[in-house]
């Protein structure tokens, strides 16, 4: 018994008091940090007997101590950041009385932290400058929340930082300068909204082995910079909007061993001869715009290696051969897909360099309209727009007078009114052509300068597009005699005779002429549309289903587009109201917010009625995405049943849930989404192409649905 007795006396005091028993300011952090965390799961069996040196280690929680200090703090809680919402239930954050400025404050009073996570706890709010104050720190890992904001500057006054891991939270803008972190060995910044400019890391930053900036918004080339990172192994920029060639350094790289570069705009031909590292395992190039021969390197099969390149094959057979037999047959399923995908690619090539020669000018895409609309020269701005004018089929811009006025309206009699509204009276007419047109009479608030009027005439002269009911032209009254008087404005517009998207929408024998194919092109022309006002501009446009007319050809055409005048005497703006510079990115995502509106209300096929029936709608819709394609086909409006690709209606479903976003900052831009309903159109396009239209629209899905969808019909 005495033997026991000392064995124990002697453990007792072996224990190292001095580095396990936490100060008790410390103890107190903690408590505070619960507090705030509103008593997660993982916390809630803290209590004033808890010895927390002492706490057994889980994936959830870790406290680590050294000198009677915390060295490490690791909490991982089970709210759903926005990013993995998307897959699974609704996100969840703290909520508002949650300030992350004071929990911020509270955290760095833990000097002595080295490693800092706090996963999946649902934090939110814009991540303070001061956390540099934990100038110990090593790791720092905020995965899924919902910090939003810019990353602060002071991220980079961490000179011991090895990993610095912000992935699926709501950060955005650009990413601060990186290059003082020397170093840092992972860098993890996917799921944001992060760019455009790729960050700047350094070109002396040898130590990073991990990078990881896939899903963000970076559009700049993939910098040479990369070629110094002689010891990075893991390289992650897929479904960003890189553009520019594939680096050939990338593959060479001496540590590297997976590459994963899919869903950019990197284009261009692969470069031929390149040599891969022994080390490389696993490269992802699809759904780029690349073309051309893979490198020897990459279409070996001598090696262990895994390798994703659909690529626009459009050399000789004997390079097809060698991409089919060297990797692609293996990975993407036989060659009859491989052939189905060439065809595709080759017949959409060809359509557009048909459809563009037909139209008359060189590209019809979005990053063409953005470049060259409404833009401005000395000598060529005039003929760029006639040049437009009669590729649209309009005849060249008119000033007209109030005497062709009062003869196309019959001096304006009420016979004439189509429709009245709180920018003015609409009236229908007919020019000395026989044209029938439309005529929007404006009255001026107060008297404008005729500096003013002309440079705003100006800009609505340039309202000219297929997808947009076009201005014709314009008349202004104004009274010399009565110098207190406003002026009137009459705008013309085209007339478009085959009824409103709502029209065909309600009445089922036009519903049923509306397969998908028909109102995929109907969306994208929508959104060209939008894209087209934004560029000018012209944001806040009342974008509802009975304001999109479709022509004989089922194009759609934007009717009630934001025409507002110069409010007040001076007035800058040539197309927007007083609030213009404080509301206008305000106005432009509730403009995607009403395309979201209308790209639900082609795939349910009926007019949706209130911001809340849409609500609802996204949340099915979403629901039924994440669980079968099944229950997102029951969704769907019968009459297009059997005439879409399931990853068409996907991708579709998804722009549409990303444009509904409650928070505006969160949803697209209109380039974003023409690039996602372009992707959505070329999948729909292979697949009608390829033949494999099912043409039973009524039957039910049977057996387990799994494997490549691509090419299946529901």
């Amino acid at each position: 018994m005495k033997g026991f007795l000392f064995l124990g006396l002697f453990l007792f005091f072996l224990v190292p008091f001095s580095s396990s028993q936490l100060v008790p300011a410390e103890s107190r952090i903690l408590f505070q940090i619960k507090q705030f965390l509103e008593n997660p799961p993982v916390l809630q069996e803290w209590n004033k007997w808890t010895n927390f040196c002492f706490l057994p280690q889980s994936p959830s929680l870790v406290i680590t101590c050294s000198g009677n200090h915390i060295t490490e703090l690791t909490i991982v809680g089970n709210k759903k950041s926005p990013f993995e919402s998307l897959k699974s239930s609704s996100p969840q954050a703290l909520s508002g009385k949650f300030s992350i400025d004071s929990f911020f404050t509270v955290v760095t009073k833990l000097s002595s932290l080295k490693k800092l996570s706090l996963v999946s706890l649902g934090l939110w709010g814009s991540l303070p400058a001061k956390i540099s104050r934990l100038h110990s720190l090593e790791v720092l890992n905020i995965t899924s929340n919902f910090i939003l904001g810019e990353i602060p500057s002071s991220i980079v006054n961490f000179k011991n930082l090895k990993s610095l891991v912000l992935a699926r939270n709501l950060f955005n803008g650009s990413v601060p300068d990186l290059k003082g972190l020397k170093i840092l060995e992972e860098l993890d910044l996917s799921g944001n909204n992060l760019g455009p400019k790729f960050p700047s890391l350094g070109d002396n930053n040898n130590n990073l082995v991990s990078l990881n900036l896939s899903n963000n918004l970076f559009r700049s080339a993939i910098p040479n910079g990369l070629n110094k990172f002689t010891h990075l192994q893991n390289l992650d920029l897929s479904s960003n909007k890189l553009v520019g060639p594939m680096p050939s350094f990338l593959f060479s790289l001496p540590a590297i061993q997976s590459i994963s570069i899919a869903k950019n705009q990197l284009s261009g031909a692969l470069p031929g001869s390149v040599s891969c590292s022994n080390n490389l395992k696993f490269v992802d190039f699809s759904s780029n715009l690349l073309m051309g021969k893979l490198p020897a390197c990459l279409g070996s099969s001598s090696r262990n290696r895994t390798l994703l390149s659909p690529l626009q094959e459009l050399s000789d057979e004997k390079e097809q051969s060698t991409v089919k037999l060297g990797v692609v047959l293996g990975l993407i399923a036989g060659i009859v897909v491989v052939v189905g995908a060439v065809g595709f690619l080759i017949f959409f090539i060809v359509k557009k360099v048909v459809r563009n020669r037909d139209q008359g000018f060189k590209n019809d895409s979005f990053a063409f309209e953005k470049n060259s609309t409404l833009s401005k020269t000395a000598d060529g701005g005039n003929a760029r727009r006639t040049m437009r004018m009669v590729s649209l089929g309009l005849p060249p811009y008119h000033v007209f007078t109030l005497e062709e006025m009062e003869e196309a309206t019959n001096s304006f009699d009420p016979t004439n009114l189509v429709g009245e509204g709180s920018q003015g009276q609409l009236y229908r007419g007919w020019l000395r052509d026989g044209s029938v047109v439309l005529v929007k009479c404006l009255k001026l608030k107060q008297k404008h300068s005729p500096e003013i009027l002309q440079k705003h005439m100006e800009m609505i002269s340039k309202l000219r597009h297929r997808h947009l009911v076009s201005v014709l032209g314009h008349c202004v009254v104004t009274y010399q005699d009565h110098p207190n008087t406003a002026s009137t404005v009459f705008i013309v517009l085209e007339n478009v005779v085959n009824g409103s998207l709502k029209d065909h929408l309600s009445e089922w024998r036009k519903r049923d002429v509306l397969k998908w194919p028909q109102r995929m092109g109907i969306t994208m022309g929508i959104a060209k549309g939008i894209q087209y006002l934004h560029t000018g501009g012209v944001t806040g446009n009342d974008i509802k289903l009975e304001n999109v007319l479709l022509d004989e050809t089922l194009t759609a055409r934007i009717s009630s587009y934001n025409i507002s005048l110069p409010p007040k005497v001076g007035s800058e703006s040539a197309l927007a109201g007083p609030d213009h510079f404080t509301s206008a990115k305000e106005a432009e995502k509730e403009d995607i917010y009403q395309l979201g509106v209308i790209l639900l209300e082609v795939i349910i096929g009926r007019p949706i009625n209130s911001r809340n029936e849409a609500e609802d709608l996204k949340l099915q819709v979403e629901t039924a995405l994440a669980e079968s394609p099944s229950k997102l086909r029951d969704l769907t409006d019968p009459c297009i049943r059997g005439t879409f690709a399931y990853d068409s209606l996907k991708t579709t479903v998804q722009i549409a849930i990303n444009c509904l976003e409650k928070e505006p900052s969160r949803r697209p831009s209109v380039e974003d989404v023409l690039w996602h309903m372009q992707y959505s159109i070329q999948v729909q396009e292979g697949t009608t192409n390829s033949g494999n239209l099912s043409g039973n629209q009524s039957g039910k899905l049977s057996g387990k649905i799994s494997g490549n969808l691509n090419n299946k019909f529901y």
